[in-house]
C-alpha cells in the first residue's frame, strides 16, 4: 500500500470522463493495489470519499470511509466501500445542502445541494454486483466522488458562489457559529 499524490484543481485528468473497469480487471493486483492505496491516501488526508481521478488513475472506481453518526460516533451510518463502475438513480426529488470540500480543491469549502437519496448499483472490491440505497450524508458523499468519474468538481454543483469559503474561515466563522447555535 502507499500514499499516493492528489490531483489538485487544474490537473486535466479531474476534468475527463474515466473509462470503465473491465469486470475481468478486478482482479487484476494493479486493481487491488489501488483500493489499498485509495483507502490509504484518503485516510492520510482525513477525507471521507476517493476516487481514482483523484490520484492520477481515469478509471471509474471509488472509496467511501466508514461514515459515523454526527449525534452516536458508535453507530455508522453507512459502512467503507469500494464502489467499481458505479450507477446512480436519484431517488427523490428533495436535495439536502450541505457544505463540501475536497482533497483535491484543498482548502476551500462551499455549500452544496444534491439528491438526499439515491439508489447505488456497482461491483464490489470482488468483482460482485451490488445494489442499495443511501441517503442523507452517505448519498451526498457518494455522489461527490461520482462526480470525479464524470470530471465534475463540487465547485461546479454550487449554485451560488457566495459560500465559498476557505477552510480556516469555514471553521472560525460557520462552523464555530453552528456550534454556539446547539
Amino acid at each position: 500500500m502507499a500514499i499516493r499524490n492528489v490531483a489538485r484543481l487544474g490537473s486535466p485528468v479531474l476534468r475527463q470522463r474515466a473509462r470503465e473497469i473491465p469486470v475481468d480487471e478486478i482482479a487484476s493486483p494493479e486493481i487491488q493495489r489501488l483500493i489499498d492505496d485509495l483507502f490509504e491516501t484518503m485516510h492520510e488526508y482525513d477525507g471521507v470519499g476517493l476516487a481514482a481521478p483523484q490520484v492520477y488513475e481515469s478509471i471509474r472506481l471509488l472509496v467511501t470511509a466508514d461514515l459515523p453518526d454526527p449525534d452516536d460516533e458508535d453507530q455508522l451510518l453507512a459502512p467503507s466501500r469500494v464502489l467499481i463502475n458505479p450507477e446512480i438513480i436519484f431517488l427523490t426529488q428533495e436535495e439536502t445542502a450541505r457544505w463540501e470540500g475536497c482533497l483535491s480543491v484543498p482548502d476551500l469549502r462551499g455549500l452544496v445541494s444534491r439528491p438526499h437519496k439515491i439508489q447505488v448499483t456497482a461491483f464490489d472490491r470482488q468483482g460482485k454486483r451490488i445494489e442499495f440505497e443511501a441517503e442523507g450524508f452517505p448519498a451526498t458523499v457518494i455522489q461527490h466522488e461520482y462526480d470525479h468519474l464524470d470530471g465534475t468538481v463540487f465547485l461546479d454543483r454550487m449554485s451560488d458562489l457566495k459560500s465559498l469559503s476557505f477552510l480556516r474561515e469555514f471553521e472560525r466563522y460557520i462552523a464555530g457559529a453552528a456550534d454556539e447555535d446547539e
